[in-house]
């Protein structure tokens, strides 16, 4: 009998721990919440601390207070150039109203599905009246502007509030990224050939230059070639005369010789020179008769 009494209050002692620990709950810092009794909000608490619930009845759901993270899938969009690019955009929120969240997408796997969708239609409506160009451009902040304004005409429908958006990254397709390589290329080598052409009148002019100034330079050499050689020829002719006037038979002589070494050279032909006025003169009048 006393162990049946004690197993009761044993029991009893469970029972009431099981009551007061499915009656307590706690809401952080961080935290806020909503008690539901049989799927159906009764309360909302904003307030962190220790609270009470009705035990096996309530059930508490808890929200986040901090900022969110939004980042759904990128889609590829098409642009008022009608380029297609690949965007990636994200956006920060929090929530701010816990019933009305709970209320309308239940938890933050379904807000991000759905909040997405709507965050990607805003982003394809604004920036499909704008050119790739714009977006690289300082309209940038005025397209997020446009995209900012539409998504958060929808935060109240969620019981959110919308702290920032952003596209992350803009990826042009493979398709117009290899255009746009293409182009580059063109432009590139459309350049080079101008320059090349450039260089090539340059280089023409400075060799016409060149040409010209080698041509005056071989005039201008020349005629002074020209003119030293005719003074050194006058100054020979003066000093040849000069040594003439001091003996001419000699310079007869020798003329008549340097005659000869310029007829016969170095052959092995031999001259033979009959006895008359010629001999006489450049031999003697003795070897002439000899």
């Amino acid at each position: 009998m006393k162990i049946s009494r004690n197993f009761i209050l044993i029991l009893i002692g469970f029972v009431i721990f099981l009551t007061v620990s499915g009656a307590l709950f706690i809401v952080s810092q961080t935290q806020q919440a909503l008690v539901l009794q049989f799927g159906d909000p009764r309360q909302k608490i904003v307030e962190p601390g220790l609270k009470f619930k009705i035990p096996f009845i309530n059930d508490v759901v808890y929200f986040d207070t901090r900022v969110l993270n939004l980042d759904p899938q990128p889609e590829e969009m098409i642009l008022s150039d009608q380029k297609r690019i690949i965007v990636d955009s994200f956006a920060r929120y929090r929530i701010k109203d816990p019933l009305k969240f709970f209320q309308t997408v239940r938890n933050e796997t379904t807000f991000g599905d759905r909040f997405g969708r709507i965050l990607n239609a805003s982003v394809r409506g604004v920036i499909a009246k704008y050119s790739l160009n714009d977006l690289l451009s300082n309209n940038r902040d005025k397209i997020m502007n446009s995209i900012q304004e539409i998504v958060v005409s929808n935060e109240k429908d969620y019981g959110i509030e919308i702290i920032d958006i952003r596209i992350g990254r803009t990826d042009l397709t493979e398709e117009v990224s290899n255009n746009v390589f293409q182009r580059m290329i063109s432009e590139r080598q459309k350049e080079a050939n101008l320059l090349r052409a450039e260089g090539s009148e340059i280089s023409q002019e400075i060799r016409a230059s060149a040409d010209r100034q080698k041509t005056v330079i071989l005039a201008e050499a020349q005629r002074t070639s020209s003119i030293l050689k005719g003074e050194g020829d006058a100054e020979k002719n003066r000093l040849l005369g000069e040594a003439y006037g001091i003996d001419t038979e000699f310079f007869d002589f020798l003329r008549t010789m340097q005659a000869c070494r310029d007829t016969f050279g170095d052959t092995e032909m031999s001259m033979v020179i009959a006895p008359g006025e010629v001999c006489e003169k450049f031999f003697g009048e003795e070897i002439s008769n000899n």
